[in-house]
């Protein structure tokens, strides 16, 4: 993991209980006789949730609807630590930090994790957008329920779920970065084998329902066509925002997806793309990057937004 991220260690459960004590009752020994949660049980994995966030990040209340995706705090973190490096490479080395740096998170969902933790360790301002009013007013209502996150997290439902930028980025509005973790399944039947896959991983009963730890509403787990045709969408999207957003990125879950973004890249003449490898456990995710800047104009833009 990141060397900057906070949760590359095993857990420290007796901390964790100290400040968080509605965890106790979802902790026991494992097989190996080492404290731990059961992380096929939903309730425990938005305990330990809860409890990362107060830790690490400050946060006194965090808490999604019911369904709503549950996702893993390091790998959201691990993200954002890479993505703050983009940043970095455009300004000598340096992460910028502060209110200059400005984010669009597209499908920030209900959780707003990504947002939490790039306030919360660089000091950005973000805009979470998503086509679900569910997931915003949860947004707004977790930022007013937390003093350290005032002011930093502004919230804007996107109305026309064909368009991502449009709708969302205001007329002369810039932004240093933009985040996403697009839905990777192709169709609600893809999402339920999916499901089924993981029960029988956990030795649960089959069900058709998101899968149960880390749940997830439809407009969070499938997009028609999967995320190649989502990364397509939005490579095709940014084009012409190419001088009001320094880096475009993107998760990608599937590998089978990088070749046509690349495609994809090349077609909207992409000046510089990078691909980060991630890892959490066992899972293996990438983070694509790219921007439409040449050196001298990244220059620029340090120079007018960043330089103190």
């Amino acid at each position: 993991m990141h060397s900057r991220n906070r949760l590359s260690a095993r857990y420290d459960f007796p901390q964790l209980l100290a400040s968080s004590p509605d965890l106790a009752p979802f902790v026991a020994r494992n097989a190996y006789g080492d404290e731990s949660i059961d992380f096929a049980n939903p309730a425990a994995v938005k305990a330990l949730n809860k409890a990362l966030l107060k830790q690490f990040y400050g946060v006194q209340f965090w808490d999604i609807p019911a369904g709503y995706l549950c996702p893993p705090i390091p790998g959201r973190a691990d993200y954002i630590h890479h993505a703050a490096d983009l940043l970095a490479a455009s300004n000598g080395g340096e992460v910028p930090r502060g209110k200059s740096v400005h984010v669009l998170d597209i499908g920030v969902g209900a959780n707003c994790v990504y947002p939490i933790i790039g306030t919360r360790e660089y000091n950005w301002r973000f805009v979470g957008a998503d086509i679900d009013p569910v997931a915003i007013r949860a947004g707004k209502h977790m930022v007013a329920a937390n003093s350290v996150l005032a002011g930093r997290i502004d919230f804007r439902l996107q109305n026309h779920p064909e368009d991502i930028f449009e709708g969302i980025v205001k007329p002369r509005e810039e932004f240093d970065l933009t985040v996403s973790n697009p839905p990777f399944h192709a169709s609600a039947e893809e999402a339920a084998a999916s499901n089924q896959r993981k029960a029988r991983n956990l030795g649960q009963a089959q069900s058709t329902e998101p899968s149960p730890n880390f749940g997830g509403k439809n407009t969070e787990l499938w997009y028609e066509g999967g995320e190649e045709a989502f990364v397509r969408r939005m490579v095709e999207q940014s084009l012409p925002l190419a001088t009001r957003v320094l880096w475009f990125t993107s998760l990608i879950s599937k590998k089978e997806t990088l070749p046509s973004a690349y495609h994809f890249l090349k077609q909207a003449n992409a000046v510089d793309v990078k691909t980060i490898n991630m890892s959490q456990g066992q899972k293996v995710s990438r983070l694509v990057a790219w921007t439409f800047q040449d050196e001298a104009q990244q220059q620029q833009w340090r120079e007018r937004r960043w330089k103190q």
